[in-house]
């Protein structure tokens, strides 16, 4: 039994205030609380607990509906899923997904004239007419080394003039990570290539030991002592390992063809990942490409289900409708479909926009910036996740989706970036991928084992990463405006960054000299907190009545 750990957790001094029977009242959460803290399993919805009642740092829900919500009356808020597509018969998703109500389903004609025909829940921007649609497309920096190559290979600094010294820069660093990725799915493709014939050669020299007959794990280890031609022990033991960690045959085969894929295609210099649309991608104002199935590959690309999933699981009034718009698959975003995924979730009534994706580097910077703007022009917010590659955002300039160039002025106030927190108050808190910096970074969310929805199946599933987090924020914002419609979506970002958790205790933040490096929790994001629906929901009721 592990130890029990003593953890001193300070939080904000909050003066915050509490409806009880239509008065107001107010108090102030406590500046310090001692937690006894002990190893814990992530329970189902752990994120719904309460730091007072619970001593876990999840973002108070259970507690918000039990003495707040309850079943109040509440508005329907869409909000809009920029991700892969969703599954629409989910049985805990169909009957939250958004209706079209001014299309009419399946007759060919765009009804409601907003450029996209027979939209009844969204649109598949990676899709086209014929109903294809891409699985593996380029990371952006291979897409950035395809148009700057042709100008500066066998190049260097001295060699170019002043004018072109900012496109070299930019050379120079997508053609190191270009590089360095290149060996790691080279030798991902080597691993799993040699896993493939190992299998199958195992699998052909102990096929005359079984006739046919299905291989068991003692069998196999009853023969691995044999003595017989081209037979090695090595085959059974194979064999006896890939059955102990449920490795299939349909696993390696799969393994092989994605890591061929993503070599051959998220690398892939003479790939071109906007055949299957027939479009410009550097064009904005070229936009016939894309259909309206929105629930294809959903158990290959699962993860807008995933995120759909703890979005609705937050919202348990029955009052948000999920907008499914597919811009992702294996590999980086175009800029031109998230832009126009946001223009068509503004245009067609989200409240809320959820963007659980990112990438290194940004070939179009300037539409996602200016589809930000559009969206705070109509009062839409903006969720997206920090990601999940442990950078320090504050010095690494080169990450995207993000809503200001270089650290400098916000393009908008409508644009909530999350970071990841897990559920142990010790350094392990913050969760050991999530980006952070106090420039960038807004606010924090649980986001480690977080219960949510399982594509193609009754069942549900685990998810993890920023990407949860952000779905977290997203649902409590959406919870906000049900409740609260007539704040602003600058009104509900400050809410959920100002009517956080604050935690003050060292977390790790490893560099390349000091791995046991740690800073305080409260100095990694600009509010330096974790949201809190219970607090959020306060702090909008207060809000609401002197608007």
């Amino acid at each position: 039994m592990k130890k029990k750990t003593l953890v001193i957790v300070f939080l904000s001094l909050l003066c915050i205030t509490c409806k009880t029977n239509n008065n107001v009242k107010r108090f102030t959460i406590p500046s310090q609380i001692n937690l006894i803290t002990k190893s814990k399993e992530y329970s189902e919805n752990w994120h719904f607990k309460d730091i007072l009642l619970d001593s876990i740092p999840g973002i108070s829900l259970n507690r918000a509906y039990d003495s707040i919500i309850k079943h109040n009356n509440s508005d329907k808020i869409i909000v809009a899923v920029i991700d892969n597509e969703i599954d629409l018969r989910h049985v805990n998703l169909k009957s939250k997904i958004w209706i079209n109500k001014n299309e009419i389903p399946n007759n060919n004609i765009d009804d409601d004239y907003n450029g996209y025909v027979d939209d009844i829940n969204g649109w598949n921007f990676i899709g086209n007419k014929k109903g294809e649609q891409n699985l593996y497309v380029n990371f952006e920096f291979t897409r950035i080394l395809k148009k700057l190559e042709p100008y500066f290979k066998d190049k260097n600094i001295k060699t170019i003039s002043t004018k072109d010294s900012v496109s070299y820069l930019l050379y120079e660093k997508v053609k190191l990570k270009y590089d360095n990725s290149l060996k790691r799915y080279i030798a991902n493709k080597d691993n799993s290539d040699k896993l493939y014939d190992s299998y199958y050669e195992a699998k052909d020299k102990t096929s005359k030991f079984f006739n046919d007959k299905p291989y068991s794990i003692k069998a196999l280890d009853s023969l691995k002592n044999i003595k017989a031609d081209n037979i090695e022990g090595t085959h059974f033991q194979l064999l006896i390992d890939l059955m102990t960690y449920n490795i299939d045959e349909n696993y390696i085969n799969s393994e092989k063809r994605q890591a061929n894929e993503k070599l051959e295609k998220l690398l892939g210099l003479d790939y071109n990942d906007r055949l299957i649309q027939g479009d410009n991608p550097d064009d904005i104002s070229d936009t016939s490409y894309g259909n309206k199935i929105i629930n294809n590959h959903v158990e290959f690309l699962n993860h807008g289900t995933k995120t759909a999933g703890v979005i609705s699981n937050i919202n348990q009034n029955d009052n948000i409708s999920i907008m499914s718009l597919g811009i992702s698959c294996y590999g980086d975003e175009h800029d031109k479909d998230i832009a126009l995924a946001i223009r068509y979730a503004v245009d067609n009534g989200a409240r809320v926009i959820n963007m659980s994706f990112g990438k290194d580097f940004s070939l179009h910077k300037e539409w996602v910036f200016e589809a930000i703007q559009y969206a705070d022009k109509h009062d839409v917010l903006i969720v997206s996740s920090a990601g999940n590659f442990n950078y320090n955002l504050n010095i690494y300039n080169d990450y995207y989706p993000n809503d200001n160039l270089n650290n400098e002025d916000e393009v908008s106030d409508n644009f909530l970036l999350v970071g990841a927190t897990t559920i142990f108050l010790d350094k392990g808190f913050m969760l050991e991928d999530s980006n952070y910096g106090n420039i960038d970074v807004d606010v924090f969310a649980p986001g480690n084992m977080i219960h949510t929805t399982k594509p193609l199946d009754k069942r549900t599933d685990s998810f993890g990463g920023t990407s949860a987090a952000s779905a977290v924020a997203s649902g409590v914002a959406a919870l906000i405006f049900s409740n609260y419609p007539d704040l602003t979506a600058s009104e509900v970002k400050h809410i959920l960054m100002d009517s956080g958790i604050e935690y003050n205790m060292g977390v790790s933040t490893p560099i390349k000299d000091d791995k046991n490096k740690t800073t305080p929790f409260n100095q990694l994001s600009k509010s330096g907190k974790v949201i809190n629906a219970y607090n959020a929901l306060i702090m909008a009721d207060s809000i609401s009545r002197r608007n």
